[in-house]
């Protein structure tokens, strides 16, 4: 009550930081009405100037407001251009951006500091990002603006490049099939955009490289991470890992697979941890195990192997690859958490839907994926080279990032990365209308539910936007949308390079788009003409997600700058967050009541015990991402130490120095254990000191 009363007084955090931002606002304006009678050389000239007066000693604060004025004005100039609306989206009378508004201006202020942007979806976030990234290119030492996938690396270069040049600054990005000298010509521009992947691989590869003159990059200066949440939260629990071929056997995995179906699933009692069957599927840990009772799984395993046990350092790593082969098959869906394409098994990414091709599954567990689809099994690999994304992106001088869901995990942002979020109001008032969820007893009766509002809202030529947690459910709703003979399209990552257009067109009349998560993410969809009289268009979720920001990124596709739009969630008992993670007392209700079948029921029980579900979860998920980054903190001090030698010898630095430094501490800690001061030399370990 106190802290309530407080904020009513002073106001929040969030409050009092925009209350500061808001002086910029006026400052940049100011400088943007003298700005807009100069000649396009007359502004380009400012680049030059800035330059010049930062190496005299002034600093980015100093010239931030006449910067990021500059920058206002020339994206004002390029994309009322209409040769350049023409060049950019085919169209010479679009004007897709510019001039910034004074909600981007504070944005801009946000990243410049360091710090996270939260804004609404549709407001612009890749123009904000042209404002701290010109201001921080003035240095000459590199920006990196960070995408979730190549097209819109590319895009975006392409876009934000033509305000960039203008300006007398070079654009760069890196794609994933770019060669050694085509990444180093990237990396020497003053702005560079590429995915979290190529950036964090590209330092990899340079701290492997045997010549100076063979590295791309220049330096961790500033970076603007555009979707942070899904880059620094999401992505963070798979480390980067540059992999070299073992000369080990892959007989093993096909062995484990012939006697996969030989092996029958259990259970295990909670109360008296009694386990039967020959393995025991945990869902909640994503794990499943061999039982170990007599004539349980790892026994019947080792006679089918003819091996006396899985138990003797000749065995052992039997047990570990068997445990692996159960959790592809008993964890692992395909099309939800991977996909077989042209003859390879790829990982999708759980958050994103989307394929990360290049990416493999670590100790064998690709390999038993692979087994598993009867495709070729790749030799097992060493680590040459790996990081996290955590200490990669805290090496950077400064880091900011911008995304439309950051509050939610507002704690681990701090805690990790140092990073605090500030939100920042959209420019026109939001209009979504967010219904309740409404659960059903099983999926069956929740898919026809969906089908038939997607039909309602079809007849009236409203469209929408459909949002699955998986490729496999996207295409149950397909088959069901095509039996009732409703033209859809499908957008998921087996048709990842059509992402982009097939969302640009989910706004327009009768549209209906079937995708997964976070589809499209980073393309505004605009809605078509006379739709927002129909109500705009309306997000249809087929399941909670596991993490809140999903949820929240897919109900921010309606409802972009003022437009009108509508979300509704269904669900089930059969979902897996319900399921797995829910409460029985709501399902236990409904069978109380003698809900009939297809009877949908709305209450705050319901959406307390999903939000109690998502919770848990996502603080699961923290810790695993915590323990991973504790394992790398260990290996990123032997790495910084072991690179920034490599740098010195590639420079040609001689390292006697070093290495006499720590011959000598090896010796004095040596003698002081086996030849300690305060003891006879006759009492000395002389045996000990020279073993």
């Amino acid at each position: 009550m106190f802290s309530y009363i407080l904020r009513k007084i002073f106001g929040t955090k969030n409050d009092r930081e925009l209350k500061k931002l808001w002086k910029y606002v006026g400052a940049v304006n100011q400088f943007w009405e003298g700005y807009q009678s100069l000649s396009d050389s007359e502004l380009q000239a400012k680049t030059d100037e800035f330059r010049a007066r930062l190496k005299k000693g002034e600093t980015e604060n100093d010239i931030l407001p006449e910067a990021f004025a500059v920058a206002k004005e020339a994206a004002k100039r390029v994309f009322s251009n209409p040769e350049i609306a023409e060049k950019l989206f085919g169209d010479p009378n679009q004007r897709r951006f510019g001039p910034h508004f004074d909600v981007q201006l504070i944005g801009g202020v946000v990243l410049h500091e360091g710090k996270i942007v939260e804004m609404a979806t549709g407001e612009g976030k890749t123009l904000v990002a042209t404002l701290s990234a010109y201001l921080n290119a003035l240095s000459g030492k590199g920006v990196h603006i960070v995408t979730v996938n190549d097209f819109l690396a590319k895009r975006d270069a392409a876009w934000m490049g033509e305000v960039y040049k203008f300006l007398g600054l070079s654009v760069g990005f890196i794609q994933h099939d770019m060669n050694p000298q085509e990444r180093q010509i990237a990396y020497g521009a003053d702005i560079t955009y590429g995915t979290n992947n190529e950036f964090g691989f590209d330092y990899l590869r340079d701290n492997m490289a045997a010549r100076k003159e063979d590295k791309a990059q220049r330096g961790l200066n500033y970076a603007v991470v555009d979707e942070v949440d899904s880059i620094l939260i999401d992505e963070a629990r798979t480390p980067l890992i540059i992999s070299g071929p073992t000369e080990e056997s892959t007989d093993k995995y096909y062995k484990l697979e012939r006697i996969f179906s030989r092996l029958k699933e259990g259970t295990c009692n909670e109360e008296t941890n009694q386990e039967t069957g020959d393995y025991v599927i945990d869902e909640k840990a994503n794990t499943t195990h061999l039982t170990t009772e007599e004539e349980g799984g790892e026994i019947k395993v080792a006679k089918l192997l003819g091996l006396k046990d899985l138990h003797s350092l000749e065995t052992m790593e039997y047990r570990h690859h068997a445990n692996q082969m159960l959790k592809a098959h008993c964890n692992f869906q395909r099309d939800k958490d991977y996909m077989v394409k042209n003859g390879q098994v790829i990982i999708v990414d759980e958050f994103t839907g989307r394929i990360m091709p290049g990416r493999r599954y670590s100790d064998g567990l690709h390999q038993a994926l692979e087994a598993k689809e009867g495709v070729r099994i790749e030799q097992e690999s060493q680590t040459l080279a790996t990081v996290t994304f955590q200490n990669y992106f805290r090496m950077y001088k400064k880091l900011a990032g911008m995304t439309g869901t950051a509050e939610t995990e507002a704690v681990e942002f701090h805690k990790i990365y140092n990073l605090e979020v500030v939100v920042i109001p959209p420019n026109k008032v939001l209009k979504r209308t967010n219904y309740p969820d409404v659960i059903y007893k099983t999926e069956k009766e929740k898919f026809k539910a969906i089908v038939e509002e997607i039909k309602e809202l079809y007849k009236i030529g409203r469209p929408v936007l459909v949002g699955t947690i998986s490729i496999e459910k996207s295409e149950v709703l397909d088959q069901m949308l095509k039996k009732e003979g409703i033209p859809h399209e499908v957008l998921n990552a087996k048709y990842h390079e059509k992402e982009a257009k097939i969302v640009e067109r989910a706004g327009h009349e009768k549209s209906v788009t079937i995708a997964t998560n976070m589809a499209g993410r980073g393309t505004d969809i605009v809605l078509g003409d006379g739709i927002a009289d129909r109500g705009g268009l309306h997000i249809l979720g087929t399941e909670r997600h596991e993490a809140r920001r999903i949820d929240n990124q897919l109900r921010g596709r309606a409802g972009r700058q003022g437009d009108p739009g509508s979300s509704r969630f269904y669900l089930s008992f059969d979902d897996d967050l319900m399921r797995i993670f829910g409460s029985d007392r709501i399902k236990g209700l409904m069978e109380r009541m003698g809900m009939p079948d297809g009877q949908p029921i709305e209450h705050r029980m319901v959406t307390r015990a999903i939000e109690n579900a998502q919770k848990r979860v996502e603080g699961r998920n923290f810790d695993i991402r915590k323990d991973l980054l504790k394992y790398d903190d260990v290996m990123n001090k032997q790495r910084e130490v072991i690179y920034q030698q490599r740098d010195m010898v590639l420079e040609g630095e001689k390292l006697e120095d070093y290495v006499s430094d720590m011959i000598n501490e090896i010796v004095e800690k040596r003698l002081s254990i086996y030849t300690p001061k305060d003891i006879h030399p006759e009492e000395w370990d002389l045996d000990g000191l020279s073993a």
